[in-house]
C-alpha cells in the first residue's frame, strides 16, 4: 500500500463468513475501491491525472500504479467494478505484450524506428 510519509493510512479488511459454508467473502479496502471508481472516470477530470492521484490517494503516481495492480488480481475487485477491472487487466497484457514484442524486435533488428 502506498503510503505518505506524513500520513498515517490503514487498510481496512471486512471477512464474511456464511455458517456451514467453506467459502468466505473478502471485502475491498475503502482505499482499493476508491481507486477502482478513479480509474472508471479519471478522464473527466479538468486536473492532470497526476496530480490528482497526488491529492487524492497522497502518493506518487509510480506508487500508485504499483499498489493498483496488485488491486487487479484481487478477486474482490472484479466483484466491486468488473469492467474497469478487465478494461484494466487487458491494457496491462497489452502493454507486457509491447515490451515482449519490443525486446524481441529491437534483438533482431525488425522495427526498430529512428
Amino acid at each position: 500500500m502506498c503510503q505518505s510519509r506524513s500520513s498515517n493510512i490503514s487498510c481496512r479488511v471486512l471477512v464474511i463468513c456464511a455458517p456451514n459454508q467453506a467459502v468466505c467473502a473478502v471485502m475491498l479496502s475503502e482505499r482499493h475501491a476508491a481507486m477502482l471508481d478513479f480509474e472508471r472516470s479519471w478522464w473527466s477530470n479538468e486536473e492532470p491525472r497526476d496530480q490528482v492521484v497526488r491529492a487524492r490517494f497522497q502518493c506518487s503516481p509510480e506508487d500508485y500504479q504499483a499498489e493498483l495492480a496488485t488491486v487487479l488480481d484481487d478477486p474482490a475487485a472484479v466483484d466491486h467494478d468488473p469492467l474497469v477491472v478487465r478494461r484494466l487487466k487487458r491494457l496491462r497484457l497489452r502493454a507486457r505484450q509491447a515490451r515482449i514484442d519490443g525486446v524481441v524486435s529491437a534483438a533482431s533488428g525488425e522495427g526498430v524506428h529512428a
